[in-house]
């Protein structure tokens, strides 16, 4: 994986707009764990590996334990692990992400209506969307993980 471009570099007004949304997000009132489990899941639908490597570390630092990070790919099989919050959050995520060929049914917005507030739902939607959008730059312009880096410096590479 080659590096294309640094974007912040490229383009640091249209980058500070999207710190500035990341910022809103984690200063909304949601719970951070939440976020970044959404942020992850967002990541693994979209493909994203930078994203993939910075959440699951995000999450570990927090102390989520590895086997909900492990298990947030198959989270309905694991729900003891998630509250219903999270799997609320999850689901709506799932209905969110591939907007264009769901087109988000009322029944999904009903179901993450009974479990979180009006605002709550604005602030995830924008934090899904964010991530979305994060996830598109950084595949598009090939953002090395953490994780790769790592490897290819102990290779002797870059």
């Amino acid at each position: 994986m080659k590096h294309r471009l640094d974007y912040a570099q490229a383009a640091p007004v249209g980058y500070k707009a999207l710190g500035a949304v990341h910022s809103y997000i984690h200063g909304c009132g949601l719970e951070k764990e939440l976020i970044d489990l959404v942020y992850l899941r967002v990541s693994q639908l979209n493909g994203c590996a930078y994203c993939l490597d910075s959440h699951s570390r995000d999450l570990l630092k927090q102390g989520v334990s590895l086997e909900k990070i492990m298990l947030l790919a198959a989270w309905r099989e694991g729900l003891p692990l998630f509250s219903p919050r999270e799997r609320a959050a999850l689901a709506w995520a799932e209905v969110v992400t591939p907007v264009a060929q769901t087109q988000v049914p009322d029944a999904d917005y009903a179901e993450v209506a009974a479990v979180f507030s009006e605002k709550e739902i604005a602030d995830l939607t924008l934090a899904i969307s964010l991530m979305n959008a994060l996830n598109r730059v950084a595949i598009s312009f090939r953002k090395v993980p953490a994780a790769i880096k790592a490897h290819l410096e102990n290779q002797g590479h870059e």
